[in-house]
């Protein structure tokens, strides 16, 4: 179904990663488990069909031990292309100091981490009618990505290149409330405020293609920082074409978006 819709919707090369709800639940063992068998069917997916996968290897890093060590073997034994990781662990944001030495690796191999939200424990089935996943997963991200700026981890950690789903949530339309922020707490680590790390992060267009979310978008990071997404097999590729056809992009800003973007990012996706 995957292969059909990327021919369909003239997808060379989709990334595989691993989302919501992970594979965290609290029990070390069953994560390891269930972690390295993801990976490994990943893998195998890319292998199977070459130039058509990449792969995003999934961690947990509530489990700091199991995580380094499946970071080793995700990049090193499986190629993988970067690292997945979700918005929140239970009642923890990715900004937690308890993750430092899964990040000290990351930063030292200079990897992608690419994040994907999650319902997020404190948030579940607060308005009848409407699904968790139609608010609170772009809420999740925007509350991770502060998370990770106001806590000094981006800036501590540089060499992270951060990938955040869809159009980075609601992060766009709030930027004034984290400039204010910044102006109020000073943090030292923030200088300029908190738009320069932001402009830092790739941000992926999966349900986030509408033209107020590309315009929105577009004010706040420079378009080679933008890249292709479709959140398939929760939406297909169609849905991308169609905002991105829409909003009126020229051929070089097309082109930018669906392949040079990620092919900076991933050199080895031009093999």
């Amino acid at each position: 179904m995957s292969l059909d819709d990327m021919d369909k919707n003239g997808i060379a090369t989709a990334m595989l990663s691993v989302v919501q709800p992970g594979t965290w639940f609290g029990d070390v063992e069953e994560t390891r488990a269930l972690t390295r068998k993801l990976n490994d069917y990943g893998a195998t997916l890319v292998r199977d069909h070459p130039g058509r996968y990449g792969m995003f290897a999934c961690i947990a890093p509530p489990d700091i031990e199991g995580s380094l060590k499946e970071i080793e073997y995700g990049l090193d034994t499986l190629h993988a292309d970067g690292i997945a990781l979700l918005t929140s662990y239970g009642t923890t944001y990715l900004g937690d100091p308890s993750f430092a030495p899964v990040y000290a690796e990351l930063n030292r191999r200079m990897a992608i981490v690419y994040v994907h939200p999650i319902a997020p424990n404190c948030c579940k089935s607060l308005v009848p009618g409407i699904p968790v996943g139609s608010i609170e997963y772009a809420t999740d991200s925007t509350r991770t990505i502060a998370h990770l700026v106001f806590s000094g981890t981006v800036t501590k950690f540089p060499d992270i290149r951060w990938i955040f789903s869809h159009s980075g949530g609601t992060l766009p339309f709030l930027t004034g409330r984290f400039i204010r922020l910044a102006e109020e707490r000073k943090p030292a680590f923030l200088p300029n405020g908190p738009l320069p790390e932001f402009r830092k992060f790739h941000y992926e267009l999966a349900q986030g293609n509408t033209p107020g979310q590309i315009a929105a978008l577009l004010k706040m990071v420079p378009l080679a920082q933008v890249l292709y997404g479709t959140d398939y097999p929760f939406r297909p590729g169609a849905e991308v074409n169609a905002g991105i056809a829409a909003y009126g992009f020229s051929a070089a800003e097309i082109e930018s978006i669906e392949r040079g973007a990620a092919f900076k990012l991933l050199p080895r996706l031009k093999a």
